[in-house]
This record gives C-alpha cells, sequence and structure tokens, in this order.
C-alpha cells in the first residue's frame, strides 16, 4: 500500500463490530487505525473490480454463447 497523509475522520460502528476489531488488531500486535484503513482499501478494491469481472464474463458469454450452449449438452 502507496504511504500518503494520515487523515482522521469520525464514523460510527457497530459496538460489536468495534469489539471485535479491537480484540483482533490486539491479536495481531496492529493499531486499529492500520486495520481500518487495510479492510477499506480491499473492500474498495473488490468493489472496483467487480463491474469489470461482470463486464469482462458478458463478453465472454455473448461472443462464445454457441460454444458454451454445445458444451452444456
Amino acid at each position: 500500500m502507496k504511504k500518503t497523509a494520515i487523515v482522521k475522520f469520525a464514523t460510527q460502528i457497530d459496538e460489536s463490530v468495534l469489539n471485535d476489531l479491537k480484540q483482533f488488531a490486539k491479536i495481531s500486535d496492529r493499531n486499529i487505525s492500520s486495520v481500518v484503513t487495510e479492510a477499506v482499501s480491499d473492500y474498495l478494491q473488490k468493489v472496483k473490480l467487480r463491474p469489470a469481472f461482470s463486464n469482462a464474463m458478458d463478453e465472454v458469454l455473448n461472443e462464445h454463447s454457441e460454444l458454451l450452449t454445445r458444451l452444456a449438452k
């Protein structure tokens, strides 16, 4: 992950999720900020890839529909 300026922000989180987060941070010997930053970054990457993957799958299915139909028989 590329180093950028650290910016403080506030949000709300479910109490049980916060407790799990604190426990995970402690067990993994990390601070909460680094765990949240990594988790949000990973989530955003996944969300960004999903449309690209869906579009690629649509293209493959459209381009090879006849072959896929024959293989399904």
